[in-house]
């Protein structure tokens, strides 16, 4: 009996145990600019949110959210650069192991820019890249509704499953994604408008599980040491617009995203990125063109519409083209200069007080495409 008691004592201690490690972590950016991150992370049990970090797995610091909650997103301080700094979570019995991430760079700044992630490839090519943060031009789950059953708006199940899929890359790397149309498809998309919305164009899963700056569904960040801005614009199936298949905000002329678009690019520093999900061309005709007016102030648009590798030239102006899922249909840029069936994302090394390089890249490690910009 005694021996009984025993095995099944270790049987529950052990399973105790797997329970309360948590492993589901991803970093973020809520706000515009890199002196904070946010570590959010799911828990198996809901209680409170603690955070400790440190330069060491000594740690050292520590930040507490006292809530009742399976998803957490806890915002610490980032004092130092050039540094690895080490953090653990916890929520009442669950914690975490000792995770790392890298402090941003005072001298050379790497950063990798994705799109329709559906697939769930192979991103060691990212990895070996070594880069200092991650974003995305859209599209960064298959869809809302097969997993969450259909009209369903904040089921996060697949983005939670997008973080399973990569869980080093997401605990190691910031991570701040562009919505794309399928980012919040909450219903199957048929061959006609339905009577029911199709997407939610709220983004509520989308927001609710990432934590990201301004109104999440559109954000823009700043690294000022290296003189540089990521904007992300909602733009997405554009021609769906105004019916139950629409899914992305209005984007007129005298939208709140024109106009807050419009102050950011006035106010811009000498390099901008910008990120949406629409085919290039048809993003930058919108209000009599005054959105390839705007993207001017800037160094290039990046986007995740296609499944190709592109790059073209309006008026000196670089409108790019990426996918990991690269070899379906093209729909070439009129303005195409480099067009390609392959698998891949943008590299974005930015020297400071130097120039910026842009880099179409294989998933096999290979540059298809390499161009420098100077301030503008």
């Amino acid at each position: 009996m005694k021996m009984i008691l025993m095995l099944l004592m270790v049987v529950l201690l052990s399973q105790f145990a797997t329970a309360a490690e948590i492993n589901r972590i991803w970093l973020t950016h809520k706000s515009n600019d890199p002196s904070k991150i946010v570590v959010n992370w799911i828990s198996d049990q809901s209680g409170d949110a603690v955070v400790r970090f440190g330069l060491s797995d000594e740690y050292g610091e520590t930040v507490r959210i006292n809530e009742n909650t399976t998803l957490h997103h806890v915002e610490i301080p980032l004092t130092h650069r050039d540094a690895t700094y080490h953090y653990s979570v916890s929520t009442g019995e669950q914690r975490s192991s000792d995770f790392t991430f890298k402090a941003y760079p005072s001298v050379v700044l790497r950063v990798a820019v994705v799109a329709d992630w559906q697939g769930k490839p192979d991103l060691s090519a990212i990895e070996n890249d070594d880069v200092h943060l991650l974003l995305t031009a859209g599209d960064n789950i298959a869809r809302l509704w097969d997993k969450c059953g259909e009209g369903e708006k904040e089921c996060i199940q697949p983005y939670a499953e997008l973080i399973d899929s990569y869980p080093e890359l997401f605990r190691s790397t910031p991570f701040m994604p562009a919505l794309g149309n399928h980012d919040r498809e909450i219903r199957p998309r048929r061959s006609k408008p339905p009577v029911e919305s199709v997407y939610d164009v709220d983004a509520l899963a989308f927001r609710r599980f990432f934590e990201l700056p301004d109104d999440e569904w559109k954000w823009h960040f700043d690294l000022s040491e290296f003189d540089l801005r990521f904007v992300a614009l909602d733009f997405n199936h554009i021609s769906d617009f105004g019916t139950t298949w629409q899914t992305c905000h209005v984007f007129d002329e005298n939208s709140e995203q024109f106009h807050w678009y419009s102050k950011l690019m006035k106010q811009s520093p000498g390099f901008v990125v910008t990120l949406y999900n629409e085919r290039n061309a048809s993003v930058r005709n919108q209000a009599q063109k005054q959105w390839h007016d705007l993207f001017q102030r800037g160094t290039c648009c990046i986007t995740g519409f296609g499944y190709f590798a592109e790059r073209a030239e309006v008026d000196g102006f670089p409108y790019y083209n990426t996918s990991l899922s690269g070899k379906g249909n093209q729909y070439p840029d009129p303005n195409s200069k480099y067009l390609a069936s392959e698998d891949s994302y943008i590299l974005l090394t930015v020297k400071r007080g130097g120039s910026m390089t842009v880099e179409i890249k294989s998933l096999k490690n290979k540059v298809l495409d390499h161009q420098a910009y100077k301030r503008r």
